[in-house]
């Protein structure tokens, strides 16, 4: 008597699957899916039911491998036609998704809101977009939830609503430009003053004078409307404006400057008292390299000059301005800034550190053995 050798299989039937669950009449319908495939076929994108199924079988459990009563299917679907009913449960039915795969998801669409809120809007003050980070930083605050049923365009302008009630933020301004014939200007010209818009500039030549503004997108439809009504032409030149040209850094508070430089203020008091007479050398010929004005503003001439709210200095261009921030002077008077003591300037700042210097030698002959 012949025996068959029994391999043993070491992977579990129908667990590695998609499943898709229908609850119809109090009784549970599954079918086995390809991963990644179902939202691929109710996109359209995958058009071969056969990619999409494991098998054309409807299943009570899929975990477990049963299958489900024929009477069953007859009495919910009228039919026991098996691929009739996969589709239907593939269309209808919920998609069981793990737990790290749920949380990837949520991830990845809690990113998409934050990235269409940060081109929606801008800083108030700056006229300049958050950063991505400080976006996902507000939303945590808010304690915003994804909806993973909703889309994320229409859950970002919910977020944007929820976020100006707490904080310095609005959407950003859309450009237009507005052609309409000429009885119409000036019509159109005093609802733009209604709206508060900001006219960018006027073409009042020919029949049909036309403008180029700035308003709020929630005007843009009542806008849209009065342009139809008026028998002109609206274009849309840009759906969100920022700011343009470079950053202004004493546009902000002299809090983010001191946070920004907090490492290199922790590490000036100890160190200063303890370098030798070398440092001073370094610190005049770094001072005598940077191009350093009064805070006369008349004084910046044809060079973009660059105001250190710190010193109450200006400095040179972009490049000298960095290097400004790595100086030993403006390492002392941001130690001076913590003690709530006025700023030096670059001669005074280079006496006082000669003076700490002395001060330190004196102390270390006292202790000397």
């Amino acid at each position: 008597m012949s025996k068959t050798l029994v391999q043993p299989i070491g992977q579990k039937r129908l667990t590695n699957v998609a499943v898709v669950r229908l609850k119809k009449q109090g009784l549970r319908f599954e079918i086995a899916c390809y991963k990644n495939k179902v939202l691929s076929w109710r996109s359209r994108a995958e058009k071969d039911l056969d990619e999409v199924l494991q098998s054309h079988t409807v299943y009570s459990n899929v975990s477990k491998g049963v299958l489900a009563k024929t009477k069953d299917l007859v009495a919910a679907f009228g039919t026991d036609d098996q691929t009739k009913i996969c589709l239907e449960i593939l269309e209808k039915g919920e998609l069981q998704v793990a737990g790290k795969e749920r949380e990837s998801q949520f991830s990845s669409q809690f990113r998409d809101i934050a990235t269409i809120v940060m081109q929606k809007t801008i800083n108030p003050e700056t006229q300049r977009p958050y950063t991505i980070s400080m976006i996902e930083r507000l939303m945590h605050e808010i304690h915003f939830a994804v909806d993973p049923h909703s889309s994320s365009k229409k859950q970002a302008l919910e977020v944007i609503r929820e976020l100006q009630k707490h904080f310095p933020i609005k959407r950003s301004p859309m450009r237009l430009r507005l052609t309409v014939p000429g009885q119409n200007f000036h019509t159109l010209c005093e609802k733009l003053n209604e709206w508060n818009a900001t006219v960018v500039s006027k073409d009042e030549s020919g029949s049909q004078p036309s403008v180029i503004c700035e308003m709020e997108p929630g005007t843009f439809r009542e806008c849209d409307a009065l342009v139809r009504n008026l028998q002109g032409r609206l274009e849309i030149l840009a759906m969100s404006v920022h700011a343009e040209g470079d950053t202004q850094v004493d546009q902000y508070d002299d809090e983010d400057t001191s946070y920004v430089h907090k490492e290199s203020v922790d590490s000036v008091p100890s160190r200063l008292p303890q370098e030798s007479s070398d440092l001073v050398l370094q610190l005049s010929e770094k001072m005598q390299k940077q191009t350093i004005s009064s805070g006369n503003k008349d004084a910046e001439g044809e060079v973009k000059q660059h105001k250190c709210s710190t010193c109450n200095a200006f400095v040179g261009d972009a490049k000298q301005y960095r290097d400004h921030f790595k100086s030993e002077w403006h390492k002392h008077n941001l130690k001076r800034k913590t003690s709530q003591l006025p700023p030096l300037t670059a001669e005074e700042c280079l006496a006082d550190v000669e003076v700490e210097m002395s001060d330190s030698k004196s102390d270390l002959r006292d202790y000397s053995f």
